[in-house]
C-alpha cells in the first residue's frame, strides 16, 4: 500500500508540473502576441494590392496603429494583383467597416512593413473574409531612392549648365559682360533710392516734403467727400444713383429713344422713310447728282449765274450798272422835279 500510494504521488506531481508548464506556455504565448488573442479570438479578411513589397506573413495588421491581427500565409495571385489574408480580433469588428480603407504601412526605416486599416464609425461592418477597401499605395523605399537619384543626376545636369555660361544664371556667373550690366542696373538703383531720399522727383517729393503729401492728403479727402456726397445722392450723379424718380425719368427717356429708333428703323416718319423707302433715297439721290451737276456748271462758267461768277468783266460791268443806279436813285431823292417837273415827290 505505501509503494501505491507514492506511485500516485509521483504521477500527481508529472500531472501538476505538465500543467503548469502548459499554463506558462499559454501566458507566454498571449504576452509574444499581444492584443492579437488566439485564434478562435479573430475573424477573417482580406485585402488586395497591386504591390506588397516589404510585407511578409506574420506581418501585423494595425488599426489606428494598433496591433490587432497578423497577415496570414494564403497569399493568391488576381491577375496583376495579390490578394492577402488577414486574422484580425473580433473585438475591432465594429470599427471595420465598408468605409475603411487598407494601405501599406511601415513599421521601421528597414523596409518592414505592415497593413495600416483606417478605423471607421460609419458604413457597415465587413464579413467575414470580406474585402477592405484599398487606399492609396505609399511610396517605396527603391521608388524615393530612384526619385533622389534623378534629383542628383538634374542638379549635376543644372551646375554643369551653369559652369559652362549656360541660362541667365550661367551667363551671371561666366560672361563679365552680363556681370557688368547688372552691377551697373544695381548702381542706378542705389542712385534712385539716394535721389528718392534726397526729395527728387515726384515719388521723392512725396516721401520727403510734407507739402506734397498734405496736398495728395487733402485730394484724397476730396474723392472721398465726392464718394459721400455721391452715396448721400447729391448732385446728377447721384441722383442718379440715388434718386428712385431721377432714374425712372432717365429710364423713361431712354424708352422713348428706343421707341423713337424702332419707329425709324420700321421706316415712320421722314427720317424713317429716308432710310427705308428705296424710292424717296433714289429721288434724294437723283436731286443731289443734279444739284452737283449744277454747281460743275457754275464752276465751269455756263449759263449767266456761271458767267457772273468766272467772267471779271461781266462782274464788274454788273457792279458798276449797280452804282450807276444807285447813284441814280439817289439824285432823283434829291431833286425830283429835275427827273419829274410835273409831278409830285413820292420820295
Amino acid at each position: 500500500m505505501p509503494r501505491t500510494r507514492s506511485l500516485a504521488w509521483s504521477e500527481l506531481k508529472l500531472g501538476v508540473m505538465t500543467i503548469v508548464a502548459l499554463l506558462l506556455a499559454a501566458v507566454t504565448i498571449v504576452m509574444l502576441t499581444g492584443s492579437r488573442g488566439f485564434f478562435w479570438q479573430q475573424y477573417g479578411l482580406k485585402a488586395r494590392f497591386p504591390n506588397v513589397a516589404g510585407l511578409k506573413p506574420g506581418s501585423p495588421v494595425r488599426v489606428a496603429g494598433i496591433a490587432v491581427g497578423t497577415v496570414g500565409s494564403d497569399w493568391t495571385f488576381v491577375g496583376s494583383q495579390v490578394d492577402i489574408p488577414l486574422r484580425v480580433n473580433k473585438d475591432v469588428r465594429d470599427r471595420i467597416t465598408s468605409s475603411s480603407v487598407a494601405t501599406l504601412g511601415s513599421i521601421s526605416l528597414l523596409g518592414e512593413s505592415s497593413v495600416d486599416i483606417t478605423p471607421a464609425t460609419t458604413g457597415t461592418p465587413i464579413p467575414e473574409w470580406g474585402y477592405v477597401p484599398p487606399g492609396r499605395i505609399p511610396a517605396q523605399i527603391a521608388d524615393i531612392t530612384d526619385s533622389a537619384g534623378q534629383g542628383i543626376q538634374e542638379l549635376t545636369a543644372l551646375v554643369q549648365d551653369v559652369r559652362q555660361g549656360k541660362g541667365t544664371v550661367g551667363k551671371l556667373m561666366t560672361d563679365q559682360q552680363v556681370y557688368d550690366q547688372l552691377e551697373r542696373a544695381i548702381r542706378t538703383l542705389g542712385d534712385l533710392a539716394d535721389g528718392l531720399r534726397r526729395g527728387n522727383g515726384s515719388v521723392g517729393k512725396l516721401l520727403t516734403d510734407k507739402t506734397t503729401a498734405n496736398e495728395l492728403e487733402q485730394s484724397l479727402k476730396n474723392v472721398e467727400t465726392l464718394t459721400a456726397q455721391l452715396n448721400a445722392g447729391e448732385g446728377s450723379i447721384g441722383r442718379l444713383l440715388k434718386d428712385d424718380a431721377f432714374a425712372r425719368s432717365l429710364q423713361a427717356s431712354t424708352d422713348n429713344l428706343q421707341a423713337l429708333v424702332a419707329k425709324i428703323n420700321r421706316g415712320e416718319g421722314s427720317a424713317g422713310k429716308l432710310l427705308t423707302d428705296t424710292a424717296l433715297y433714289d429721288r434724294l439721290n437723283s436731286a443731289s447728282d443734279r444739284l452737283d451737276t449744277l454747281i460743275a456748271q457754275l464752276n465751269q462758267g455756263e449759263g449767266t449765274v456761271g458767267q457772273l461768277l468766272k467772267d471779271r468783266q461781266l462782274y464788274e460791268n454788273m457792279n458798276k450798272v449797280t452804282a450807276e443806279l444807285s447813284t441814280l436813285i439817289a439824285d432823283i431823292q434829291k431833286n425830283p422835279r429835275k427827273y419829274f417837273p410835273n409831278k409830285i415827290s413820292i420820295f
